[in-house]
């Protein structure tokens, strides 16, 4: 089968206008406006096979978002080519919008004093939803996300929690073949981030679909992707599996070992960086592990002895760090 999501050497310029402080440099711009080239997307390569779910990582302002609504058809390339199921978003062509959604963490489209039902039937009727297809797919929904009687509420009387969860249902329920998700856990607690996450991996394995993801959240990605883009600066560093994001830019590991006396010096076989329940945790350089390893059980009587990757979210601060495309 063919990608469903193919994008070669995608750019997004702005020109924004520029001039210094004070009234001088103002009246002078009124005459005379200079301009700087504001690349938000630079050049990017990638493709996304059917029932991927893939990591969008980046930091704020690398060019997350602005992919994203290009890919959905909001905002019109510069330069480059996309294709999304065989269509060119820019023309947003109604065979084409039936089958994408693009759900933002931080922007709401239910209307704010009716009950969640009501904007359901509104997006029923928008996308000529056949009446028994949409009852079933809305409980279905429904029944995934615990919804129960919140649906009978009005919006403003949710909570942030609840009202994404309802903001999700409602961006489903045309069963879109491909997600565009940016930030969808966004600012909210641990229970209805796990909820949210469990909902989206049901929803690829049921139909399917094709998942972006955007998120601030390691757990995020590390639950629902097996690959990753890490994209800054608008350029691509990073393209491939996240176990492999972890090994090719991780520089340490840390060792957790449990020992009869606690309170042993370990500072001389690397950084300890924590103490807790009997068990003490130190960083020491990838390349010298198994070296520290054996000198540990050989100086110590050891109890229990494991050797583990980074974090994830320490290794992508390492990438974001990066200068130079990988």
């Amino acid at each position: 089968m063919p990608p469903v999501i193919t994008i070669s050497q995608l750019a997004k310029h702005y020109q924004v206008p520029e001039r210094e402080a004070g009234l001088k440099a103002a009246v002078s711009s009124l005459f005379r406006r200079k301009y700087k080239t504001i690349k938000a997307v630079d050049g990017i390569s990638f493709t996304i096979e059917p029932g991927e779910v893939v990591g969008f990582l980046g930091p704020n302002g690398a060019g997350k978002t602005t992919t994203l609504k290009m890919l959905s058809g909001l905002l019109h390339p510069t330069s480059g080519e996309v294709s999304v199921l065989g269509y060119e978003p820019r023309h947003r062509p109604h065979a084409y919008l039936r089958q994408i959604t693009l759900v933002m963490g931080n922007r709401n489209q239910l209307t704010w004093d009716l009950p969640a039902l009501d904007s359901f039937d509104l997006q029923r009727a928008v996308y000529g939803i056949p009446v028994d297809d949409f009852k079933r797919t809305r409980d279905e929904f429904i029944d995934l996300l615990e919804l129960g009687e919140l649906v009978k509420k009005p919006v403003r009387n949710l909570s942030l929690g609840e009202r994404m969860k309802m903001e999700i249902v409602s961006a489903l329920l045309h069963k879109p073949k491909v997600l565009f998700l940016d930030e969808p856990t966004l600012g909210l607690d641990v229970t209805m981030q796990r909820r949210i996450r469990t909902f989206v991996a049901e929803y690829n394995r049921r139909y399917n679909a094709t998942v972006l993801l955007t998120s601030h959240y390691m757990a995020d990605v590390e639950a629902l992707c097996k690959r990753v883009i890490v994209i800054h600066h608008g350029r691509i560093l990073f393209d491939g599996e996240l176990s492999k994001l972890v090994s090719q830019f991780s520089s340490y590991k840390t060792l957790s070992i449990s020992l009869p006396n606690t309170d042993a010096e370990l500072s001389k076989y690397g950084e300890v960086i924590g103490k807790d329940d009997g068990r003490i945790t130190i960083r020491v350089p990838k390349s010298q592990t198994s070296q520290v390893t054996a000198r540990l059980l050989t100086d110590f009587q050891v109890d229990d002895l494991t050797v583990e990757d980074a974090p994830v979210d320490d290794v992508i601060d390492q990438v974001f760090s990066q200068k130079e495309v990988a």
